[in-house]
């Protein structure tokens, strides 16, 4: 019965999850990813008939072989950066969310793409419409938006042509510039030897986080998204076979799927939601617990599967606060009335202390579940950067293929370290996912519990 209601709770707590995630589609730990060191990952696009839509009269070489504006500026179209390695702008690239699901690099899985604009109104296409490439670098423009390192952004500014469908564009730059004595990087596209500013990536924070007031908004399906519906299936499947042998075996010995999972509720069960939230009332509660465990634990998993893309799902806030929102809900809806009083008037302390402890027990009602968010979400990140580090190495000390010995020597190292960092990670997926279920069982425990002032 209780995994017949887990699994229930699980589809409408996807649902929830999903409908929330994809529409905040908040710039990955509020990076902007436009920090690629100033670097143009421009590339001289080619259709698929063979002719080079990119700019060739652009690729003029000065004495140290490059060819600058009149600003310092590198030109339009040219590969500048060739052969630099910036470990951090790539590992900040690859945990990111996108509208592409890379593999290997260059195997492109194309997502549905919905954007919405007051001027244009809303458009509908697949992501591989902007072709993308090296960095997930779009070679095309589509009605005004074009795909800068995964992400659908759109060009403002006149001149540029926001009606047409399969436009060529030479490649994206970064520049620095001054705006009310603050240091602002912008991002430009090339089109036709001419720059046009291009729009930070969609944000529904009104510019809270440093992405700025955008004119559109993305409601794309990106690549955690549609990790996610790929992990909620797969629990859907297991839990669900799970759940029929038990009423198809009752009675019986576990088998198969029901001796993977018998153990993990259980477990769950007996340690964590009995203890914390007590006997008489832990069952209402499991479906809800069992959820999120599995939840996370299988979209850690994912992320850890080499080759897959590598999302980085729950390391994305604004998956960890959709996650940390519902916590914070059930807690408090199910609060009784000792645990109303304690945070605004405790008992059995001078009166004159109780505004202040009011004060303080109000503010963790939402430190909590921001701790939750924060927990999860810095820890997941913190693995995959770790990892990407790790391999970074390999072009590091080999100055991006300038030395062959010091190429050698970094890929022994980067297999040795990526390899012991894999296996902490997968310890780490584990944890991760049981620390967020204890806490959440602890929390509605407190909400819940009943008792007697005497006691304390």
């Amino acid at each position: 019965m209780i995994l017949r209601r887990s699994i229930k709770f699980l589809v409408y707590f996807t649902i929830i999850s999903l409908s929330i995630t994809a529409a905040a589609q908040s710039h990955d730990h509020n990076h902007d990813h436009d920090d690629h060191s100033g670097h143009d990952h421009s590339h001289t696009t080619q259709s698929s008939d063979g002719h080079d839509h990119g700019s060739h009269d652009s690729h003029q070489d000065n004495d140290h072989g490059h060819h600058h504006d009149e600003q310092g500026h590198h030109a339009c179209g040219e590969h500048h950066g060739a052969g630099h390695y910036d470990p951090t702008a790539t590992a900040m690239h690859h945990i990111s969310d996108a509208n592409v699901f890379t593999i290997f690099d260059w195997i492109r899985i194309p997502l549905p793409c919905i954007v919405y604009s007051k001027d244009a109104g809303w458009d509908f296409f697949m992501s591989s419409v902007f072709a993308p490439g090296h960095h997930d670098d779009g070679h095309y423009a589509h009605h005004g938006y074009v795909m800068h390192l995964g992400s659908i952004k759109r060009v403002v500014g006149e001149g540029f042509p926001k009606n047409e469908h399969h436009l060529a564009v030479g490649g994206f730059m970064t520049e620095d510039i001054e705006e009310d004595g603050k240091s602002k990087q912008i991002t430009k596209v090339c089109f036709n030897e001419e720059k046009f500013l291009v729009e930070p990536r969609s944000t529904l924070d009104g510019g809270i986080m440093g992405g700025g007031i955008t004119s559109f908004y993305d409601f794309s399906i990106t690549k955690n998204v549609m990790t996610m519906i790929l992990v909620s299936l797969l629990l859907f499947y297991f839990l669900r076979k799970a759940a029929v042998g038990y009423s198809k075996r009752e009675g019986q010995a576990p088998k198969g799927v029901q001796s993977l999972l018998e153990p993990v509720i259980v477990y769950i069960r007996d340690e964590v939601a009995v203890p914390f939230i007590g006997e008489h009332r832990y069952q209402q509660f499991m479906p809800l617990l069992l959820s999120i465990f599995f939840f996370i634990l299988g979209l850690n998993l994912w992320g850890q599967v080499p080759f897959l893309g590598g999302p980085n799902v729950t390391g994305n806030l604004a998956v960890t606060m959709v996650l940390a929102i519902i916590v914070f809900f059930v807690t408090n809806f199910n609060g009784n009335k000792h645990y109303w009083q304690h945070i605004f008037w405790m008992p059995g302390v001078p009166t004159f202390v109780k505004p202040l402890l009011a004060l303080i027990e109000g503010m963790s009602l939402f430190i909590k579940p921001l701790t939750l968010m924060l927990r999860l979400a810095g820890n997941i990140t913190a693995g995959h950067i770790a990892i990407l580090s790790f391999i970074g190495l390999i072009f590091i000390f080999g100055e991006s293929g300038k030395f062959f010995t010091g190429g050698v020597i970094g890929a022994v190292l980067s297999t040795v370290l990526t390899i012991f960092m894999m296996a902490i990670e997968l310890l780490v997926a584990f944890i991760q996912a049981f620390v967020f279920t204890l806490l959440t069982a602890s929390y509605i425990g407190a909400a819940t519990e009943e008792h007697g002032h005497e006691h304390h």
